[in-house]
């Protein structure tokens, strides 16, 4: 009898379908990159910005997969029970060291909607600007999330001419 997936390879493999979809939607050949966690998560967020970029509704697997990936990478970069981060309706963590809440609201909460998440976590959209704008409502001492994001550094636009002298 085969082992079960564990979690982590159920969400991998949710990652990449929702990637490959989304690619697919866009009109984009299927992801060929290292098959890396990080950079398939973040291949994906990029994808689901690509598509609202270009006016079109990204796929919702895309969204969602991307969404959660975001979160546990997150949780796993910031682990604590200080904050929770929302991101309805795909999911949430707490993440911050911190006083640890048992029942209620904790004492901090920072909530946005899904695309401003995952243009947060990929650097296309700086923490104040986000703030400043509405986009993402964030309460409590430790509800700043700019040392923490993006998740990754933003990469050069493939199109950019190289620097002189590179």
């Amino acid at each position: 009898m085969p082992a079960k997936p564990t979690a982590a390879q159920r969400r991998h493999a949710a990652l990449r379908a929702g990637l490959d979809a989304q690619l697919a939607a866009l009109g984009e050949a299927p992801y060929s990159g290292r098959d890396r966690p990080a950079l398939v998560l973040s291949a994906c967020a990029e994808a689901v910005l690509r598509a609202r970029d270009a006016g079109a509704a990204p796929e919702r697997p895309a969204v969602k997969a991307a969404v959660r990936g975001t979160l546990a990478e997150l949780a796993e970069r910031a682990p604590g029970h200080s904050l929770e981060v929302r991101v309805p309706p795909y999911g949430a963590v707490q993440v911050v060291e911190g006083p640890r809440h048992t029942r209620g609201t904790p004492p901090g909460v920072v909530e946005t909607d899904p695309l401003t998440w995952l243009a947060l976590a990929v650097g296309a959209t700086a923490w104040q600007e986000a703030v400043d704008a509405g986009a993402v409502s964030a309460s409590g001492v430790r509800a700043d999330l700019s040392p923490l994001l993006p998740l990754w550094p933003p990469r050069a636009p493939v199109d950019a001419a190289p620097a002189a002298g590179d």
